[in-house]
C-alpha cells in the first residue's frame, strides 16, 4: 500500500506546508521514522545524505514542539555549521504555518554573544554543532531540563571529528525521559555503543545500499596522470557542456590549487574549505546558488550539508579516502528525478581505491574516454555557432552591420581571417603543453613518475626510527611520559607498530590543554581523512604523537601545516 503524507496524522500547518514544497508521498526513510517517532519511541536509522532524513526527524519535532512554551524543547546536533544551516533551513520551511515557532541556530564562527542574546529571547529547537553547544552550556546560556527531543544527525561524521566526549556530556545533560534519535550512514562500534547507552528500545530504520545509489546517477572513471589532472578537469566540463558542477579534493591546499588554475583558464569557480569564515562561506554558497558561479571546488568536511538542486555533476578530482564520502558525493547530484553524472579522475596508484569502492558499491563503475583536444574544438565551435543563430535570430545587429567594412578597411584582413580571429577570441581555448596521448596513465610507467613513493621523504627523513632517542627531541628528554587519557582510544583504531602507520611529530602537548580528540578533530578536519583511521596518540607535557596510515601523512603534514589546535599555531611532520 502506497503511504502518503496525508495518511501520517501530520496537523493541518505541517502537511499545507510539505504540500506546497511539492512533496506528497514521504520518502523511504520518512515513511518509516515519522510513525515511529510521532508514537514517541527512540529511533536508530543509517541513512545517506540526498535520503530525506531531515524532514524524518524534523516532522515529528515540529509536531510535538508546545508554541506556547518558549524553553528550549528540541535540541539536533549536527558535525558542521553548514550542516546545521540546512537543518534550520529546511525545517523553517516545513514550519512555514506553525506560527510563535522559533528556531535558533548555533556554531562556531558565528557572534556567540548574539547567540545568548537569541537563546535568552526564547528557542524551543535549538540546531548546533557539539562544540558551540558545549560552549553554550558552561556559560549557563543554554539550558537543557526542559529538552524532551534529543536528535544526532550524521553520528559517525560528528564521532570521526573528535566529539564522541562532548555528545556524552551532552546527552547525559538532557532529562532522562526524552526521546533520542540518531541518524548515522554508518553503524559502526562506537555509533552502536552511543545508541545502546543513550537510547532505549530504539527502532532500527536502514536504508540500503540499493536505495541509497542513485540510479539516476551516470558513473564514469578515467585513467589520468596525476600531473594532467587539471587539463582532463576542463576537457570534461567542456565535452559534458556541464551548468552546475562540484568538484571534490581531498585537502583545502588541493581546492585552492585546483580553483586558481581553474580560474585562470577562464571558468566560474569558488572554493569552500574549511580555512573560510561564515561570511564567505555564505557568499559562494550564494554565488554557487544564483549561477553567479557555476563551479564548486569543495573537501569532503566543508561539503557536508550542501543542499542544492540542479547539480549536473560531481567530479572527484581526488579519489575519496573513504568509500562512504564517494557515495555522499556522488548523492550532491541526481536528485529528485533528476539525471547526474559522476565523473571520477584516477591515478595510476589510486586504482585499488577504485576497486575497493565499487565492491562496496556493489556497482561497475564504467571507464570513459578522456576528450581529445579536436573534441573540445568541435563542442567550442557548435556552441559558438549556436551563440552566432542566437544573436541574429533575437535582432538589434544595426549598430554593428558597418564592423565588417571597417575591419576590411583598417587591418586590411580577409573576412575569412577576421571570421577565424573573432571564433577564436570567443572560444578561448588554446592547446596545453599536453599531447592527448600524455593524458591516461601509461601501463610501463616508472615508478620515479608515481610523485610521492614509500621511499624518499620519509626515508630522507630517518623513517619511524625511535623518536624518543633521537638527537631532535634531546632537549626535551625531562618531559612527563605520555598521559593515561592518550591511550584511551577506541579498541578498532589502528594500533602503534600495526602495518602501514606513519609516527608523526605535533607541537603542541599538555601544557596546552591539548587532549585526543582535538587532535583527531583537527586533522579528520583539515586533511579530509576519517577520525577512525587515526592510530595511537601520545601526549607529553610540550608536545605529541600521533600514528597515521601512511598512505595519508602527507596529506596531514600539508594540511596542518601552519594550522591551529586549540589556537595554538602546530608544527606537524614525521617523527624521527
Amino acid at each position: 500500500m502506497e503511504v502518503l503524507f496525508e495518511s501520517l496524522e501530520l496537523s493541518e500547518e505541517i502537511l499545507k506546508a510539505v504540500t506546497e514544497m511539492g512533496f506528497t508521498k514521504p520518502s523511504p526513510i520518512q515513511a518509516e521514522a515519522i510513525p515511529s517517532l510521532l508514537e514517541g519511541r527512540d529511533v536508530l536509522g543509517q541513512a545517506q545524505t540526498g535520503t530525506g532524513k531531515t524532514a524524518a526527524f524534523g516532522i515529528p519535532a515540529l509536531e510535538k514542539v508546545d508554541i506556547s512554551d518558549k524553553r528550549t524543547q528540541v535540541l539536533m546536533l549536527c558535525p558542521t555549521r553548514e550542516l546545521a544551516v540546512q537543518v534550520t533551513e529546511e525545517l523553517r520551511r516545513i514550519a512555514k504555518y506553525k506560527k510563535g515557532l522559533k528556531l535558533e541556530t548555533v556554531y562556531g564562527g558565528d557572534s556567540i554573544e548574539r547567540q545568548i542574546r537569541s537563546l535568552k529571547i526564547g528557542a524551543q529547537i535549538v540546531v548546533g554543532t557539539p562544540g558551540r553547544v558545549m560552549d553554550l552550556i558552561e556559560r549557563k546560556a543554554l539550558k537543557l531540563d526542559f529538552v524532551n527531543y534529543v536528535v544526532l544527525d550524521e553520528a559517525d561524521e560528528m564521532l570521526d571529528m573528535g566529539f564522541r566526549e562532548d555528545i556524552d556530556t551532552i546527552l547525559e545533560s538532557v532529562p532522562d525521559n526524552r526521546q533520542t534519535v540518531l541518524f548515522s550512514a554508518t553503524m559502526s562500534k562506537p555509533i552502536m555503543a552511543i545508541a545502546q547507552k543513550f537510547q532505549e528500545d530504539p527502532v532500527m530504520i536502514k536504508i540500503t545500499r540499493k536505495e541509497v545509489t542513485n540510479e539516476n546517477i551516470e558513473q564514469t572513471y578515467f585513467e589520468v596522470k596525476q600531473r594532467a589532472k587539471i587539463e582532463v578537469t576542463c576537457r570534461l566540463l567542456d565535452a559534458y557542456d556541464l551548468k552546475q558542477v562540484i568538484i571534490f579534493c581531498n585537502t583545502k591546499r588541493k581546492v585552492d590549487e585546483v580553483t586558481e588554475e581553474l580560474s585562470a583558464k577562464g571558468y566560474s569557480v569558488e572554493s569552500l574549505h574549511g580555512d573560510l569564515r561564515q561570511t564567505q562561506r555564505n557568499q559562494v554558497m550564494a554565488k554557487f546558488r544564483s549561477a553567479a558561479a557555476n563551479i564548486l571546488v569543495a573537501t569532503d568536511v566543508a561539503a557536508r550539508g550542501i543542499d542544492v538542486s540542479g547539480i549536473d555533476a560531481v567530479i572527484n578530482f581526488d579519489l575519496p579516502l573513504d568509500e562512504e564520502y564517494y557515495v555522499h558525493r556522488i548523492g550532491r547530484t541526481g536528485r529528485a528525478g533528476l539525471t547526474g553524472k559522476a565523473l571520477t579522475l584516477v591515478a595510476k596508484d589510486e586504482k585499488f581505491r577504485l576497486r575497493q569502492i565499487e565492491t562496496y558499491t556493489k556497482v561497475k563503475i564504467d571507464k570513459g574516454v578522456i576528450p581529445t583536444f579536436e573534441d573540445i574544438v568541435g563542442v567550442r565551435k557548435a556552441r559558438f555557432i549556436a551563440q552566432v543563430e542566437e544573436a541574429v535570430s533575437s535582432g538589434d545587429l544595426d549598430l554593428y552591420e558597418d564592423m565588417l567594412g571597417m575591419l576590411h578597411h583598417t587591418t586590411g584582413f580577409t573576412t575569412e581571417q577576421i571570421v577565424a580571429a573573432l571564433v577564436k577570441i570567443n572560444m578561448g581555448l588554446q592547446k596545453s603543453e599536453f599531447a592527448d596521448h600524455d593524458l591516461a596513465w601509461d601501463a610501463d610507467r616508472r615508478p620515479a613518475e608515481r610523485g610521492f613513493e614509500k621511499r624518499g621523504r620519509f626515508e630522507d627523513r630517518g623513517g619511524r626510527g625511535d623518536e624518543r632517542s633521537s638527537g631532535r627531541f634531546g632537549d626535551r628528554g625531562g618531559d612527563r611520559g605520555p598521559s593515561r587519557e592518550s591511550r584511551e582510544r577506541d579498541g578498532d583504531r589502528p594500533k602503534r607498530n600495526d602495518p602501514g602507520m606513519v609516527r608523526l611529530f605535533v607541537s603542541v602537548g599538555r601544557k596546552d590543554r591539548v587532549q585526543p580528540r582535538d587532535i583527531v578533530g583537527a586533522i579528520a578536519g583539515e586533511a579530509g581523512i576519517p577520525g577512525r583511521v587515526i592510530g595511537s596518540i601520545d601526549i607529553f607535557d610540550a608536545y605529541s604523537f600521533v600514528d597515521v596510515p601512511e598512505r595519508d601523512a602527507r596529506k596531514v603534514v600539508e594540511a596542518m601545516t601552519g594550522n591551529t589546535i586549540k589556537g595554538k599555531t602546530v608544527n606537524i611532520e614525521v617523527a624521527r
